[in-house]
């Protein structure tokens, strides 16, 4: 890669969440790599310790900290040390994610409240409280990874679909307000790609085929490229949207699925 196209970002640390697999995992990596230091988030820091702290060494610095995103005085208490330990904040990727699978009748409150404790309330906990660092410093950039279920309905999902289409609209709104502030927000909504969350979905002999077949018993299309994401197709978008490459890019939804939701 020649110094004319080198991928630039906003000055300051990175903040990761859901850091300590498949996408939030390939984010960190990515952005490492590119000399950005990283602040690794996740509620599970034993494998957050073992996705990262092994690695070989990259340009850019990994610090991982155990924090539970549902949690508001944890996500606050882990910025502040972010600010002071690591450094000023000038991104935010929003990345961490729970499925909880069943009819919408048969949805627990658990269930329910668990999907928007993480995949909305989380998202709302860690933007609000890295946003307020970065209208001070009039510059930063955040990106939500919500879901193409969040754009079109699907059978067993309810609650998934519905805690990532608030997070959708949380991050527009948020955008709206802090883009007089010199501050981006965008949504990065993936399809099918290979996680442990994905993996959930694989079922019968067919795994992953059938998820590119798609299924005319639960009205699902199947994905016009014939393949499942890589997190590291999704993580690309990702530092694209955090870059200065999308400088004049915001509360924007770019959809990462191979053509699964056709357009919308």
């Amino acid at each position: 890669m020649s110094r004319e196209t080198e991928m630039t970002f906003p000055a300051g640390v990175a903040v990761v969440t859901g850091a300590a697999r498949g996408i939030g995992a390939a984010v960190v990596r990515a952005l490492a790599a590119c000399g950005v230091d990283v602040a690794a988030f996740d509620i599970d820091a034993d494998a957050l310790s073992r996705a990262h702290e092994d690695r070989p060494p990259a340009p850019g610095r990994v610090h991982s900290f155990a924090v539970d995103v549902a949690d508001a005085r944890a996500v606050r208490a882990a910025i502040e040390h972010v600010e002071v330990t690591v450094g000023p904040i000038g991104m935010l990727a929003n990345v961490a994610g729970v499925l909880r699978l069943a009819a919408a009748t048969s949805l627990t409150d658990d269930d329910w409240a668990h999907c928007f404790a993480v995949n909305a309330h989380g998202v709302f906990h860690l933007s609000r409280a890295v946003a307020q660092h970065m209208i001070e410093r009039r510059a930063g950039s955040i990106v939500t990874v919500g879901s193409n279920a969040a754009l079109v309905p699907r059978t067993q999902m309810a609650a998934y679909a519905a805690s990532k289409a608030a997070a959708h609209q949380f991050t527009r709104c948020l955008g709206l307000e802090l883009a007089g502030h010199g501050i981006r927000c965008n949504i990065v909504a993936p399809g099918s790609t290979d996680t442990p969350m994905q993996r959930q979905l694989w079922r019968g002999p067919e795994g992953p085929a059938g998820v590119i077949a798609g299924s005319l018993e639960t009205y699902r299309t199947g994905i016009p490229l014939g393949r499942i994401a890589a997190p590291d197709d999704v993580a690309g978008t990702v530092l694209f949207l955090l870059s200065d490459a999308a400088r004049h890019v915001t509360l924007h939804t770019l959809c990462v699925d191979g053509g699964a939701t056709l357009g919308v």
